[in-house]
């Protein structure tokens, strides 16, 4: 790929783990706020554990197209040393769509349930959050990561 093409990537991935980090250190101050209230004052903060909760469902998921984008997930890689470089070159291919069709499905199912909570309105019970959009994004994220592995299957062409 050429230079002006990786460098957007680059950028993206720089915001994106700056982010990512900017999420996992306020995770971490509300949890020592939380237990230092607990234990030193006997006043822990309300809803911190819901707050954690909904801040770890937004790194997950929106590492998750990072992921797949960098291939970086956990894999076994001991029969790739048994296959030809074609044959590998086309399992990876199958595993990329098949991942694409896994992710898409998962997306639309996460979607349908998203929408079962946006109408009802479900919400932490301590802060009253909804989890609506949250659920959403995670549809948002699957189906994006979905392309992803989509386009690398066309990619590896």
């Amino acid at each position: 790929m050429s230079a002006p093409a990786r460098g957007w990537e680059h950028r993206v991935e720089a915001i994106l783990g700056a982010a990512a980090s900017a999420i996992l250190l306020a995770m971490m101050l509300l949890t020592v706020a939380d237990v230092t209230g607990r234990y030193l004052f006997n006043r822990p903060v309300r809803g911190a554990f819901e707050v954690t909760e909904l801040m770890l469902v937004v790194l997950i998921f929106a590492g998750l197209p990072l992921v797949s984008y960098a291939d970086e997930h956990a894999l076994m890689d001991f029969v790739d040393r048994l296959l030809r470089a074609r044959t590998r070159r086309l399992l990876e291919g199958l595993v990329h769509l098949v991942c694409a069709a896994v992710m898409l499905l998962l997306a639309w199912l996460v979607w349908l349930k998203a929408d079962r909570i946006w109408a009802y309105r479900d919400a932490t019970d301590v802060l009253r959050i909804v989890y609506g959009p949250f659920v959403y994004f995670m549809a948002v994220m699957l189906g994006l990561t979905s392309l992803i592995h989509l386009y690398k299957t066309v990619a590896r062409r």
